[in-house]
């Protein structure tokens, strides 16, 4: 095969700016050149740069075009900004764009272009340094193509040439230096000059020596890949200048005593390097084998990729000052696959609705039974239930609160809504009496419903309605309310003292759905929330008593399958570092723009508790209204809810207080909610299909009377 010396030896290509005079030139001379071959590719990369989600600006001043001389070919390609953009766009967020640019600032060398081919190679292709330093003075040979994945043209050139000529078709604008003569002790320091990292993966022992002790001189780490059972070596000489080379296993051997060596001279320092018992059987024998039945050590194409990975990790920890240690460890894929098991399978969460439950015997225990029916947040029914002669005690349990229950008012609006339905069952049973609410006793806020001979006829007739009141988290149709529903809504309301306050324009449901997914996204991100939100979920095999059985969140297949991303605190922790997870707000943004109506029942103006309490009531009679007008009701109130000032919003999630400010005083706006007014909850309004399931209820157990 007959080359010049300039064919052997080029690996740069030429990039011209053909609003550049002598570039114009000499590429209109390339263009005139009928064996060369131009294609222009700015077009199609323009294309995917306007699909990019954060695309930067891309001045078409700022394009090139690239003479390969070694393909005599010349592309046209988008300047270097727009280019590493476009090609680096699927590294996010395994590499974030913050990431990416912080590891573009650094420097690797790579010794030896066998396996260090590969690594190079890696380290261009995720873009993880800003330039590459090679070296190595042997040439490709055939039997070197298992493991380099060259081809036989690449047959004859140096091994630096060949890797430096892929990584400037895979991207013209990273910088390549290459030591074609190799390194030794005379040239290691040139070498080293201005590296973040060392990868040192040649044969030479004497070099693998001298470029260790002279990385310790400059402060530099030092990785080494030895593709046996995915051997690593992390030496940090960069925190730990005087740390042995090769973690010591060669005692004071240094580099100036092993190079007057012969090879079976070196060969005892070479095993105990590599730690003879820790290798492979295969290759261990192949060793012995070695000048008999195979010419040298063997080394496997996977092997030498599995390295290159393994390298590229630690260089990202390195640059990104994540932590890694000086060590040695085994990615030993082999061991891994024999530890293969069958993954655990996720079932549907589909299944039988629970029975609904049965009707109660006396008057009293109808009344109990209805207490339990009322809703709470996360079906934590934090109440207390007493029945003292003819006096129902029903007193906030503070140790079923939460975080969001901020004041315990959550707790509050849980208890309003128990006491109206007592007061329905009584009322239904010709046993109503007056009721109390109690805020200076021995719980934060209590009520008592005394039990009497009276009547109310419009809330006896709300009894059976009551005990089928639900939350309904199906899509609605969008279909618009009814006439009239929000003035029988309203009137409800103001059966209780409260106001109502409602939106039902298409533009206004969707700005609602925005900051209500919103809130939800701080909850998934905020630790304590996203732990208490999950913390609330049943399995249907499990105590469906407390907590929301997951099958009455009405999941879709696929929003099962986020669900067991969702849950994960280390992802949320991924997502709030980089200010990301607008999905996480999908669920909620998907139903509230489903729906017909959004509604806020305000408290009555009474304050501290007792007002939550009172707003209680209201919520309850609303939602019971609305069932019975044929709507689906969801609860889907914010995380802000219950917060009365900014102190209350940093402690329910002090990385997000500004957020949550922000989006409750524009929520505020939309509903047209007056800022002296507190709401007890936020409801969405929907025709939709029947729920699945219905949460159960823990029993609230009655005196023994029999009335």
């Amino acid at each position: 095969m007959s080359r010049d010396r300039a064919a052997h030896t080029v690996f740069r290509p030429q990039i011209l700016n053909e609003h550049d005079p002598a570039d114009a030139a000499e590429l209109a001379r390339l263009r005139a050149d009928a064996q060369i071959e131009v294609a222009d590719l700015r077009v199609d990369m323009r294309a995917e740069l306007q699909r990019l989600t954060s695309a930067p600006d891309a001045d078409p001043a700022d394009d090139r075009w690239v003479y390969y001389p070694w393909r005599s070919t010349v592309l046209g390609v988008v300047g270097a900004r727009a280019f590493n953009a476009i090609r680096l766009d699927r590294n996010r967020n395994k590499l974030t764009t913050g990431e990416q640019r912080r590891l573009r600032g650094a420097t690797i060398g790579v010794l030896g272009q066998s396996a260090g081919h590969e690594i190079a190679y890696i380290a261009a292709l995720e873009g993880i340094c800003g330039k590459l330093r090679l070296a190595d003075f042997d040439t490709v040979e055939l039997s070197n193509l298992n493991r380099i994945p060259g081809g036989l043209f690449d047959i004859g050139l140096n091994k630096c040439v060949v890797t430096a000529r892929r990584i400037a078709e895979l991207d013209p604008y990273l910088p390549v230096e290459v030591f074609e003569s190799g390194v030794d002790a005379e040239s290691i320091d040139q070498f080293l000059q201005g590296l973040s990292v060392l990868v040192e993966v040649c044969d030479s022992l004497d070099v693998k020596i001298v470029a260790r002790e002279a990385a310790r001189r400059h402060r530099i780490p030092v990785l080494m890949e030895t593709n046996d059972r995915g051997l690593l070596d992390v030496e940090r000489f960069d925190l730990e200048p005087d740390r042995a080379p090769f973690h010591g296993l060669l005692g004071e051997t240094t580099g100036a005593e092993l190079r007057g060596l012969a090879t079976k001279d070196k060969a005892p320092h070479v095993m105990r390097i590599l730690e003879a018992p820790q290798l492979s059987a295969r290759l261990a024998a192949s060793l012995a084998e070695i000048d008999e039945s195979v010419t040298t050590w063997p080394q496997l194409g996977s092997d030498v990729g599995l390295g290159a990975a393994t390298i590229a990790a630690a260089v990202r920890r390195i640059g990104l000052d994540q932590p890694l240690p000086s060590g040695r460890i085994r990615v030993d894929l082999d061991r891994v696959l024999d530890g293969l098991v069958e993954p655990v399978r996720i079932e549907s969460v589909a299944g039988p609705s629970p029975l609904r439950e049965a009707e109660s015997a006396t008057a009293i225990d109808r009344i109990l039974h209805s207490i339990a029916r009322a809703p709470s947040g996360g079906n934590a029914q934090p109440w207390a239930v007493q029945v003292d002669g003819e006096v129902v005690h029903i007193a906030v349990d503070p140790d079923r609160s939460s975080a969001m229950d901020i004041g315990l008012r959550g707790s509050a609006v849980a208890l309003g809504a128990a006491l109206h339905n007592a007061r329905v069952a009584a009322a239904a049973a010709g046993l109503l009496g007056p009721h109390e609410i109690v805020v200076d006793g021995t719980s934060p806020v209590a009520v008592t419903l005394r039990l009497g001979t009276g009547a109310d006829p419009e809330l006896a007739a709300d009894y059976s309605h009551m005990l089928e009141r639900e939350s309904n988290r199906h899509l609605g149709t969008g279909a618009p309310l009814a006439p009239d529903v929000l003035d029988t809504l309203a009137h409800a309301a103001a059966a209780e003292g409260a106001r109502l306050y409602s939106v039902t324009d298409a533009a206004g449901i969707a700005e609602a759905a925005e900051l209500l997914g919103e809130s939800d996204r701080v909850r998934y991100l905020t630790p304590r929330l996203h732990t208490e939100m999950f913390g609330e979920l049943r399995e249907p095999d499990a105590d469906l008593r407390t907590g929301l059985d997951v099958r009455s969140l009405e999941l879709a297949a696929d929003e099962q399958a986020k669900m067991h991303i969702g849950v994960r605190a280390d992802v949320m922790a991924y997502l709030r570092d980089w200010s990301g997870g607008r999905a996480l707000g999908e669920y909620t943004r998907d139903r509230v723009l489903s729906s017909s109506a959004v509604i806020a029942v305000g408290c009555p103006a009474e304050t501290g508790l007792a007002g939550y309490v009172k707003g209680g009531s209201a919520v309850e009679r609303v939602w019971i209204a609305a069932q019975k007008l044929g709507l689906a009701v969801q609860p889907v109130s914010p995380v802000f809810l219950y917060a009365r000032d900014a102190d209350d919003l940093h402690n329910v999630s002090a990385a997000f207080t500004d957020t949550l400010a922000s989006v409750h005083k524009r929520f505020s706006a939309l509903m047209r909610i007056p800022g002296h007014e507190t709401v007890a909850l936020v409801l969405r309004l929907s025709y939709a299909p029947a729920p699945t399931v219905r949460s159960a209820r823990l029993p609230v157990l009655g005196s023994g009377n029999d009335r």
